[in-house]
C-alpha cells in the first residue's frame, strides 16, 4: 500500500514530456474520495492511446487496464431460464447435427442431447464438447477440448449467453473453435439466443 502511495506521489510532480518525437502523458490523476479510487494514466503512455489505470485502495490491488465494460447480469426467473436454456441447447443440437452431416471427414462424429446435456463427440482427433444447463446457478456450462471450461450467464437485455471473464458469447466461441474442426466457415448466429 505504501509503495503504491509513493509511486502516485512521484507521478504527481511529473509533466508531459517528449520521448522519441512523440507526446506522452506522465501525470494525470483524479481522486474519487467517495469510492477511494485513484484513476490515472501510467507513465509513458502515448497520448493517442490513453487507457485508464485503476488502483483500488479498498481491494489493495492494481486491477490493470480497463478496456471494456461487461453488461450487468440481471436475475432471470426460473421458468424463463429453463425455457431459454432448452431452446438454446435444442437449437445448438440441430445445428451441430447439420454441420456433421455436411462434413465428410467427421463421419464418426456424434451429437446427443438429453436432460439438458448436449454432447458433441468429434472423434479422437478433435475431442468432445459438452454444453449443459446448470439450473441452480442459472448458467450454461461449456467444456471445450480447446479452451477448457467456461460458465455462461444469460444477458436478458440482449438475450444472449456471455462469459463475463472474457466478454465473449457462447456462440462467438463456438463460431471460432468449430470453424477449425469443420474446416469451413460456420454460422452460429442463426442459432437461437446468439448475439
Amino acid at each position: 500500500m505504501q509503495s503504491i502511495t509513493r509511486c502516485i506521489n512521484r507521478c504527481k510532480n511529473l509533466k508531459s514530456s517528449k520521448l522519441i518525437g512523440r507526446s506522452y502523458i506522465t501525470k494525470t490523476s483524479k481522486i474519487n474520495s467517495a469510492n477511494n479510487v485513484i484513476t490515472r494514466f501510467p507513465i509513458a503512455t502515448k497520448l493517442s492511446d490513453q487507457r485508464k489505470f485503476t488502483i483500488s485502495y479498498n481491494a489493495r490491488f492494481v486491477s490493470g487496464y480497463s478496456t471494456s465494460t461487461t453488461p450487468e447480469i440481471q436475475p432471470v426467473d426460473s421458468l424463463k431460464f429453463e425455457k431459454v436454456c432448452e431452446e438454446t441447447l435444442e437449437s445448438l443440437s440441430e445445428y451441430f447435427e447439420e454441420l456433421i452431416e455436411d462434413s465428410d471427414h467427421l463421419k464418426l462424429a456424434d451429437v446427443s442431447y438429453s436432460s439438458g446435456v448436449l454432447t458433441i463427440n468429434f472423434g479422437e482427433a478433435y475431442g468432445t464438447y459438452v454444453i449443459n444447463r446448470q439450473s441452480p446457478n442459472k448458467q450454461i456450462w461449456l467444456s471445450s477440448p480447446t479452451s477448457g471450461p467456461k460458465r455462461y450467464d444469460f444477458i436478458a437485455d440482449g438475450e444472449y449467453w456471455l462469459y463475463k471473464h472474457d466478454g465473449r458469447t457462447l456462440h462467438e466461441l463456438l463460431q471460432s473453435e468449430i470453424s477449425k474442426i469443420i474446416r469451413n466457415e460456420v454460422d452460429f448466429s442463426k442459432c437461437l439466443y446468439s448475439r
